[in-house]
């Protein structure tokens, strides 16, 4: 398996249709030079997101038309977006692995250029609206103001070269999601991903793409919780860099750790 795709849903039951008509043209482009893998992962919705998820992609001619392998896990009870993400990395079987919101708030049609974008000295690429040719379109502001601050002080703690630190939108080199844990169950989790594997090494790039304002449905953030847990985390990425308490080290770095 060449490339695998997470897609995380938590009752995305209205956004089962753009999938379908915008991300599996996508989908069949790229299954034309590699061999794919999509892993929906369905983070106990309340919905019918389960139902729709089948009757969209579940199909043996659903496979045969894009030409990808199409799998679906699934959470008995809500766990969070972190959780849902590490369920869906854990079964990808690819060399490189992307993951994207189930909401096309990062546009399926960028996938491509994402993945042409990890060259050959990077373990990880990130979907960046923050850097400055990147854009942001009718993205409420108070949202942006706590991810666009949260970067910010990430961009202190970790590496100014990286712009955004929040996106899901990313693609990981294989050995990246085997060396490197995290705990978050929510949606500091992909932030945690990104942050502990420069620190223990890894080399991360951005591409500049458009966050666009959700189309069906409603953000499933939680704002106090989320900025709680970041402002925790970015406290133990200080003590970190303070040599006072290194940040909890699961596996060895297969590179000098970013001191």
């Amino acid at each position: 398996m060449n490339l695998s795709i997470v897609i995380p849903c938590y009752n995305e039951a209205d956004n089962v249709p753009k999938l379908r008509d915008e991300f599996f043209s996508v989908v069949a482009a790229l299954a034309k030079t590699r061999t794919v893998e999509v892993i929906f992962v369905d983070d106990g919705s309340q919905d019918h997101t389960w139902a729709a998820l089948h009757e969209a992609f579940g199909s043996r001619d659903t496979v045969a038309k894009w030409g990808a392998a199409v799998r679906f896990e699934r959470h008995p009870v809500n766990r969070g977006l972190g959780a849902a993400i590490r369920t869906g990395l854990t079964a990808a079987r690819g060399e490189i692995i992307v993951t994207a919101d189930s909401d096309g708030t990062y546009r399926f049609e960028t996938i491509p250029a994402l993945i042409e974008a990890l060259t050959p000295d990077l373990d990880i690429v990130t979907g960046s609206p923050y850097h400055p040719k990147g854009h942001v379109d009718n993205v409420p502001q108070y949202r942006l103001v706590l991810s666009k601050g949260s970067s910010f002080l990430y961009r202190l703690l970790v590496d100014r070269r990286l712009h955004t630190y929040t996106a899901l939108f990313r693609v990981y080199r294989r050995r990246v999601i085997e060396q490197i844990t995290f705990e978050s169950d929510g949606f500091l989790a992909g932030t945690e991903l990104l942050v502990k594997a420069i620190l223990h090494g890894f080399r991360a790039g951005e591409y500049p793409t458009t966050l666009h304002a959700r189309v069906f449905g409603v953000s499933k953030a939680k704002i106090a919780r989320t900025v709680r847990a970041h402002l925790k985390f970015q406290g133990s990425v200080l003590l970190h860099r303070l040599r006072i308490r290194p940040i909890v080290q699961i596996v060895k770095p297969t590179r000098s750790p970013v001191i």
